[in-house]
Parts: structure tokens; sequence; C-alpha cells
């Protein structure tokens, strides 16, 4: 009987140990999980400066150089990337399904990776931080599986932005 204390002694302490290593592993993969996030988009908490009829959002450049942040299309939580080479907003299509943007016509596009085809859409409100702007061009890209929408010269062409160093500043005036 003495023997069989030390063994289920030994057997509890590998059991210990075991989950130990293994509750490590899970809260290490869910920390450095957001550390890649944070990395992707710097710019998920965005303020904005108010004054004499402006509002100001700074973003951030993230490790790969470019300005991805948080915003709202129709009230809708999305993650943007600002690209100045894209005409419209282009959101992806399984996220313009679940956002509700409707399919107007089908349109060809030329890409950097050559032709593609998708729909044309409007959007009734885009947000960033409390810039706003409504009733935009937009696209439908049936040929992307990311969450990632494209923020084009649709938004862009109607506020001001600047890019100094590892910030880019968007404004938008009241006129």
């Amino acid at each position: 009987m003495s023997q069989q204390q030390p063994e289920a002694h030994h057997s509890i302490k590998l059991f210990f140990w075991v989950g130990f290593w293994i509750l490590l592993i899970i809260f290490a993969a869910v920390f450095f999980q957001r550390v890649l996030e944070s990395d992707q988009n710097p710019n998920t908490a965005l303020e904005t400066r108010v004054a004499d009829g402006m509002r100001e959002v700074v973003l951030q450049r993230n490790r790969y150089g470019h300005y991805n942040l948080t915003g709202y299309i129709n009230d809708q939580e999305v993650e943007f990337l600002v690209d100045t080479g894209a005409t419209t907003i282009s959101v992806p299509a399984h996220l313009a399904n679940k956002i509700g943007l409707q399919r107007l016509y089908e349109m060809q596009f030329d890409t950097a990776n050559g032709m593609a085809k998708g729909y044309a859409t409007r959007i009734d409100s885009t947000r960033i931080g409390k810039i706003e702007l409504t009733d935009l061009e937009a696209s439908i890209n049936p040929n992307v599986n990311d969450d990632t929408v494209l923020l084009g010269m649709s938004f862009l062409k109607r506020i001001e932005f600047t890019q100094r160093g590892d910030t880019l500043i968007l404004r938008q005036y009241d006129y």
C-alpha cells in the first residue's frame, strides 16, 4: 500500500505540470496573437481632434508600412487599409453581404494583379473616428477572402490628408 501512495503522488505531480505547461502555451498564444493584431492595425481606438470647423484623425503606420485602421461602414465595424491607388472603397463580397450592400451592376477593375470582375455599389455612411462621409461610390470585390476594406479615393478625395514620417493626418472641414 505504501508503494501505491508514491505512484499516486507522482501521477498527481505529473498531471499538475502537464496542465501548467498547457495553460502557459495557451496564454502565450493568446498574448502573441494580440501583439500580431496590434502590429497589423495600430489604429483600433481612434481619437478625433475637433476645432474651428475641422475634425482631425491621426493614423500611425503599421510595421509593414501601411495605414490600417478600424472604422465603420453603415455603422458596421470594419478594418480599412488606406489605398490611394484604389479609385473607390473596395469591399470584399462576403463582407458586403454582411453589411447589406446592394450590387448595382457588374464592372471590370484594372488591378495590380490584372483585370477583375466586381460590382458597383453605394455606401450610405463611412466613418473614421468622427470624420463621416455619406453617399460614397464603392465596389464589391468577390476576388478577395480577407476582411480588409480598401479605403480608396472616393473617400480620400473628399477630405484633406497629409503624411509626415510614420503618421497620416486626415482632416475634414465643415464648409
